[in-house]
């Protein structure tokens, strides 16, 4: 399904490329959350485009979108879960984007640690 990240390597090439890594993290998470969710309506590539085009508007709409779109992903699964959805909004609100990059990674290595006990 999903390949497991870890989220320190990830926050440290963050730092270390002057968070250039975070645009790249960024697109990975998208296209994650979307092969979990089945979601085509998802891309990573067009949720950059559009956060730049909208001057990063589309951003807080994306941040409240993976909350949901993982929530519905662990319903699909039978997992049990919480909406995060608002809690990823007043994140990026606050200025705390990178908090949610970790939450949705923390998230999506849950799927791959399930997918290695099933495959």
């Amino acid at each position: 399904m999903v390949k497991e990240k870890n989220i320190a390597v990830s926050l440290l090439l963050m730092i270390v490329t002057c968070g250039i890594y975070g645009i790249i993290w960024f697109i990975n998470l998208t296209d994650d959350v979307r092969t979990i969710s089945g979601d085509n309506r998802l891309s990573g590539g067009k949720a950059l485009l559009f956060t730049i085009l909208t001057c990063g508007i589309y951003y807080y709409y994306w941040s409240y979108q993976m909350g949901k779109s993982i929530y519905n992903a662990n319903v699909k699964y039978g997992k049990t879960s919480e909406d995060n959805s608002v809690l990823y909004l007043i994140l990026t609100i606050l200025g705390l984007g990178v908090v949610n990059y970790c939450l949705i990674q923390s998230e999506l290595n849950n799927f791959s640690s399930v997918s290695k006990l099933e495959g």
